[in-house]
């Protein structure tokens, strides 16, 4: 965006901008950028701001930090406002873009995507959210996922030498752990992200779209097997049925011992080890298993994608902006920094130093996203999979409660579909 400002170089808590008295007609343009609260260090963005300020000599950065809480309805505001008078650029959840995408108020980088920034390298987990039919819109930036971590003196004591990479072996091994006291594994019941995964692998999915008419899917037989094989793993462990992983904090239930795997980022563990600092040196982790030992397991990819509003006054240096955040360079430079994975699977070498990352990466390069449906967030407010989970572990019919799931997503995702 134009503006005539004295900008000056302040890293905070809430704000990143550029610094310098500037001459008048000279004075560079200032790229605003919204991104979230602890999605990067202030080290960081101090660092990148320098650096893309002295090779884009003509732009200044001014980067205001956002907080998750109501972000949604502040997106929509400044989606609609007039144009030159919001963000330049915005971080966006990587599930959220169809959201934003819908009605046309987001700028289309289709073809930025494909000759300059190597799309076909992107973690499909970040990607495919970020896709409207052809068009490109969010522009993936770091990911997320699901590992185990588990208790390599559980796993010594109960003679397993090495992690399993098959989700047979998985089962097995989690039996042979779930003796003398100890939990197998701690599964919440309504861990539905996880069970996602399991149904991706068996080749099912939530919700199919259709004709361009979206239908609950979770009575597909694929579906089915999914949720049995969530079934039998978490009934290796005392997880409650009718909770989620929040609920009590998984965290603080394997920090409290006896309990020999849990399925979580691997953040998870400072906080493990916080709580029991007797932990520090027994915390392993590995890929989500997949149905053969070739691939580890499909599982559910959070992270942020990055996104150009349609009502910028300055799309050029927007893309800039973009360009440089999401280029090799700094994604991995950001990864390193945060434990992240970085945005492309040729980028996975930048972290495999980091255990815990490693495995991360290893399970995004299969990962996969919520059906990208603007009304997707519906599904999730009213805990249509979630009741389902619970139905199907009190002992209900998988079958039945699957038909009645499906039909409860498909009213949520398309209510005009009898």
């Amino acid at each position: 965006m134009r503006r005539r400002l004295l900008a000056l170089i302040c890293v905070t808590g809430s704000l990143v901008s550029a610094c310098g008295l500037l001459p008048g007609d000279d004075e560079p343009k200032t790229v605003t950028v919204w991104l979230m609260k602890d999605s990067a260090s202030k080290e960081f963005l101090q660092r990148f701001t320098e650096d893309f300020e002295r090779t884009h000599k003509d732009l200044r950065l001014d980067i205001r930090i956002q907080e998750w809480t109501g972000i949604v309805e502040k997106v929509r505001t400044a989606l609609k406002a007039g144009s030159g008078s919001g963000p330049d650029v915005i971080e966006v959840g990587n599930t959220q873009v169809p959201l934003y995408a819908d009605g046309g108020r987001l700028a289309d980088l289709t073809l930025e995507s494909m000759r300059d920034w190597g799309k076909e390298k992107w973690l499909p987990g970040l990607a495919q959210p970020g896709k409207d039919g052809n068009k490109q819109y969010g522009i993936p930036w770091y990911a997320a996922n699901r590992v185990v971590i588990y208790r390599k003196d559980l796993f010594e004591q109960a003679g397993i030498s090495s992690p399993p990479k098959t989700r047979e072996a998985w089962l097995a091994d989690t039996e042979r752990l779930n003796s003398g006291g100890n939990q197998g594994i701690y599964l919440a019941g309504q861990d539905w992200y996880t069970l996602s995964g399991f149904i991706w692998d068996e080749g099912g999915d939530l919700a199919e779209e259709k004709d361009y008419e979206w239908r609950g899917a979770l009575d597909s037989p694929a579906a089915l097997r999914g949720m049995d094989f969530y079934r039998r793993l978490q009934a290796l462990g005392e997880g409650p049925a009718d909770a989620d992983e929040e609920h009590p904090p998984q965290a603080g239930v394997f920090a409290g011992g006896k309990v020999a795997q849990i399925v979580a980022v691997p953040g998870l563990a400072q906080s493990i080890v916080r709580q029991n600092p007797d932990l520090k040196d027994e915390l392993g982790y590995f890929p989500v298993p997949g149905r053969t030992a070739e691939r580890p397991g499909t599982v559910f990819t959070g992270g942020s994608d990055l996104v150009i509003p349609q009502n910028t006054d300055d799309q050029f240096s927007a893309t800039a902006v973009v360009a440089a955040l999401t280029g090799a360079k700094w994604d991995t430079e950001l990864a390193r920094t945060m434990n992240y994975v970085p945005n492309k699977t040729t980028l996975a070498g930048a972290v495999a130093s980091e255990e815990g990352v490693a495995a991360m990466a290893a399970g995004a390069a299969h990962g996969r996203a919520t059906p990208h449906s603007p009304q997707w967030a519906d599904v999730e407010a009213d805990n249509l999979i979630k009741e389902y989970m619970t139905r199907v572990l009190g002992g209900a019919d998988p079958a039945v409660e699957a038909r009645r799931a499906s039909r409860k997503i498909t009213e949520a995702l398309a209510p005009n579909v009898g």
